[in-house]
């Protein structure tokens, strides 16, 4: 591992940090959705919303592991982690002005999200 250079690095951390993620958006909404944040999912169309969202957030990391894996460009999925990354932590961040602060494992996510997309734009602009 210690020859991966870091935009790999940040393109696996990312990946690996996503997937449960991801699948406790889609995978079993009902149970997991209720669990962590205390959202009751009553509706099929509440299901087909968040098993769009665990796809989408699939997709990504399979974008980013297939750069990982050297099969696409690595700064072009730099620059899709990077926007994916503060996407989300624009959304939440005017959540949280709009609507008020939500709990501390989506707050959590605000500053991993921040983090991780700096990270993904800083080495987008620095990489060759």
């Amino acid at each position: 591992m210690s020859d991966l250079s870091s935009a790999e690095m940040l393109l696996l951390i990312s990946s690996i940090g996503l997937f449960p993620i991801a699948l406790c958006y889609g995978l079993y909404p009902r149970t997991t959705l209720k669990r962590l944040y205390k959202l009751e999912v009553r509706t099929i169309n509440m299901l087909n919303i968040f098993r769009a969202v665990m796809c989408l957030y699939l997709a990504f990391i399979v974008y980013w592991m297939l750069a990982f894996w050297g099969f696409v460009d690595t700064k072009a999925a730099l620059g899709s982690l990077t926007v994916f990354m503060l996407g989300l932590a624009v959304g939440r961040t005017v959540s949280w002005c709009v609507d008020g602060k939500a709990n501390a494992l989506l707050v959590l996510y605000l500053f991993l999200e921040i983090f991780l997309g700096c990270t993904g734009l800083f080495l987008t602009l620095t990489t060759a």
